[in-house]
């Protein structure tokens, strides 16, 4: 009989990293994502059961515990969560409420665009105002970055978390060097 063979994930952008003057781009690190949809009442209690109060206003977040929730829209929430925090297995104890809670923790990966010009090179192929008065520090959007789509959220004034799909995200991160050679 063979040897058991251990397969591992390879994280998409593994080894990348890029700086120039007023930024720099970072693969982050592997995270548990979880996609939610829930009505209101079922939303509140899952919040409790997290520690977190789900945002409630579009363009917001929350974070507590290593936990940040995003809100996507008026019953939709992108989780993400450390690895090792078992979102889906949290979720899975909510007994009552209408919800789905389904785990894309490998469907997505994640860039942090950082420094001065961060703004500025994500602009380049973004077509929201991201200006700090239109886009402040714990903004959230799903949205678009050249010909992907994305979900976007500004982590600290010139720090944002880019999250794309994995089939997308060597694109995504060759658009934003060529971006900021040009910022």
């Amino acid at each position: 009989m063979p040897d058991s063979v251990m397969i591992e994930r390879i994280h998409p952008l593994l080894d990348r990293a890029f700086a120039t003057a007023g930024l720099s781009l970072a693969p982050c690190g592997e995270a548990e994502r979880i996609s939610l949809r829930a009505d209101a009442e079922t939303a509140s209690a899952i919040g409790v059961m997290l520690g977190l109060e789900l945002p409630k206003r579009p363009k917001t977040s929350a974070s507590a515990s290593g936990l940040a929730a995003l809100w996507l829209g008026p019953d939709e929430w992108l989780l993400i969560g450390e690895l090792g925090s078992d979102l889906a297995g949290r979720l899975a104890r909510v007994e009552n409420g209408t919800f789905s809670a389904v785990d894309i923790s490998h469907r997505n990966t994640a860039i942090l665009v950082s420094g001065p010009k961060a703004a500025d090179t994500l602009n380049s192929g973004c077509p929201q105002d991201l200006s700090l008065a239109a886009f402040p520090v714990g903004a959230a959007s799903r949205t678009l970055l050249a010909k992907s789509e994305i979900v976007l959220l500004r982590e600290a004034e010139n720090s944002f978390r880019v999250e794309c799909w994995r089939s997308f995200s060597d694109y995504v991160w060759k658009y934003l060097v060529d971006a900021a050679k040009s910022a």
